[in-house]
């Protein structure tokens, strides 16, 4: 009998740790992004918005009810304050991706099931679910990461919610500053391959198979290359993204007309500081 193929196919969504839900939906709207209905976790204190891509997406996670279980989230606002709190990877089937993984010599945890109600424009609720893959921190480290399959992809993949004002359309790299980049490196050759993990002059990239790479650098690197942060971030600390775009213009034109202050670099990059991108520098390529 054939078996199926399990790919890791790129980053699935990034995930900001917000202290208040309703004003980062606001931010990212100046941003020039469409924002979609709220969502709830079933069960849980958090709720969130998300920012559709044509490839990828973002997730603003906030606590609703301090009461009930925030998965961590209240404990890292209290660390470190609003930002990049994690990076869900992408997978098409979880439970092969997990015998695949195994067979690596990793140990893979699941897959468990998740689900959210997504209030709908018409003000009932649907039900998006997924199945969630962890590996241990030592083994997919420094991105509080895990792999996730969309069992549900219909009820996120609106074509209206994917045509943003800033011309966004996908995530090209993020960057994470950790203490020993080449120790880091190493753990993510035996998950992705040798081949997906290359060396630059400032970084590791990690390759994930759908134009999205993962950059990780010393916290001092991290500190050169992004002035803006406040002092170079102890290790590890997802500090920036990198979103592309369709028309650098039509971006700059989205943040000019919403006030939103950013810089003009090389590359062409535009970059937004962290206090106006929900804590984490936010660069826009072509």
């Amino acid at each position: 009998m054939k078996r199926r193929r399990s790919r890791m196919a790129g980053t699935d969504h990034l995930i900001y740790g917000v202290q208040d839900l309703e004003a980062a939906r606001d931010q990212f709207r100046r941003l020039g992004f469409v924002v979609t209905p709220r969502g709830r976790h079933k069960g849980w204190g958090t709720a969130n918005y998300c920012v559709m891509l044509t490839q990828g997406y973002i997730e603003l996670l906030g606590i609703i009810d301090p009461n009930q279980f925030s998965n961590n989230l209240d404990r890292f606002l209290t660390d470190k304050g609003e930002g990049l709190l994690g990076i869900a990877l992408a997978t098409d089937d979880s439970a092969t991706l997990a015998e695949k993984l195994t067979e690596r010599g990793l140990h893979p945890e699941g897959p468990f099931a998740l689900s959210r109600l997504l209030e709908t424009e018409e003000g009932g609720t649907v039900e998006p679910a997924f199945s969630l893959l962890r590996l241990p921190p030592g083994e997919l480290p420094a991105i509080n990461g895990f792999f996730c399959q969309h069992l549900t992809p219909e009820l996120l993949r609106k074509p209206a919610w994917e045509l943003h004002p800033n011309a966004v359309t996908g995530i090209a790299s993020t960057t994470i500053a950790v203490d020993d980049p080449d120790a880091v490196a190493q753990a993510y050759e035996q998950v992705y391959g040798r081949a997906a993990v290359v060396p630059t002059d400032d970084a590791w990239a990690v390759h994930l198979g759908d134009g999205s790479v993962l950059l990780f650098v010393t916290p001092e690197e991290a500190a050169t290359l992004y002035p803006s942060l406040d002092d170079a971030p102890d290790g590890p600390t997802l500090v920036a993204t990198a979103l592309r775009s369709a028309d650098l213009d039509q971006t700059a034109a989205a943040l000019s007309a919403n006030g939103v202050p950013f810089d003009r670099l090389p590359g062409p990059v535009l970059r937004v500081a962290p206090q106006d991108a929900c804590g984490a520098v936010l660069e826009f390529v072509a």
